[in-house]
């Protein structure tokens, strides 16, 4: 496991059972891991949008006297300078988002460190048949993406990208056909529907892997494996590079643990040029 702040701190948060806006704040602090040893109280309610009383909750929670004490704590296992935006005031907005995207990833490389989650994750969609992948609204081009290149190395990949009363049918099916686990992209904001979604697969004894933004996320409680990769929050609309990259890696590990991907993957290629289906 990687031994920057950001990961230092997902470690000093687990095991612990936190309310929503507890893990609205362990988001924030994750998000700005290299900053929030030097925030007051209030700086750090006002990044997280919360009370500062919430934030002393919040620090009471993981063990701590209060939040002096959990920043105290903090500043051990941080830098001993707060760091400088290299260049920060030289970028445009857009190049600042294009920026935070780039930090997004190196975090991801950083927790992919530690291969097994993914690993592990790569087995379990790999041996369930049907291979149910769900996301709604921000999270559907996710599912969809991964369900199109998933089909090329699985035998049966369903697609769950709509909502509604049926979505719940076409899990039980999946289950019915002898699906064992559940793939869910879940990006903010969460739709309450998804959340249900996982409570009832779960119910109905599949396994959910699950790719959010942050470990804290509203889906964490009904996944049996969750995956960060975080988003970029610089433009009006939250941006998904790490988590798409996810997705693909997870799709490598899903082929490595599948004993004809190869085969599938050049059988397909094959039907392809014989149709003439590509331009290259």
């Amino acid at each position: 496991m990687s031994d920057s702040p950001a990961a230092r701190l997902q470690k000093l948060f687990e095991g612990h059972r936190l309310t929503p806006t507890q893990r609205r704040i362990a988001h924030c602090m994750v998000r700005g891991a290299a900053d929030v040893p030097f925030l007051s109280s209030v700086e750090l309610a006002e990044l997280a949008g919360v009370s500062q009383p919430s934030v002393t909750r919040f620090a009471v929670a993981l063990g701590f006297d209060g939040y002096p004490a959990l920043r105290r704590h903090l500043r051990e296992v941080a830098p001993a300078e707060r760091p400088e935006a290299v260049g920060e005031d030289a970028y445009n907005e857009y190049q600042q988002a294009v920026q935070g995207e780039i930090e997004n990833l190196r975090r991801l490389s950083a927790m992919l460190a530690d291969p097994a989650p993914v690993q592990e994750a790569g087995r379990l969609l790999a041996g369930s048949s049907p291979l149910p992948v769900l996301g709604l609204r921000a999270a559907s081009s996710q599912a969809r993406g991964f369900a199109y290149f998933a089909a090329k190395v699985h035998p049966d990949v369903r697609l769950l990208d709509e909502g509604g009363s049926m979505l719940a049918d076409r899990i039980d099916a999946c289950v019915t056909a002898g699906a064992s686990a559940l793939l869910c992209f879940a990006l903010p904001r969460h739709p309450r529907e998804v959340v249900e979604a996982l409570e009832h697969a779960r119910a109905a004894g599949l396994t959910v892997v699950t790719v959010a933004d942050s470990a804290f996320a509203p889906v964490a409680r009904d996944s049996d494996l969750l995956i960060p990769a975080p988003v970029g929050t610089g433009l009006a609309f939250d941006t998904a590079c790490a988590p798409m990259l996810l997705g693909r890696v997870l799709l490598e590990a899903m082929a490595d643990a599948l004993p004809d991907a190869q085969a599938r993957l050049e059988a397909f290629d094959a039907g392809a040029a014989a149709r003439g289906l590509f331009v290259e």
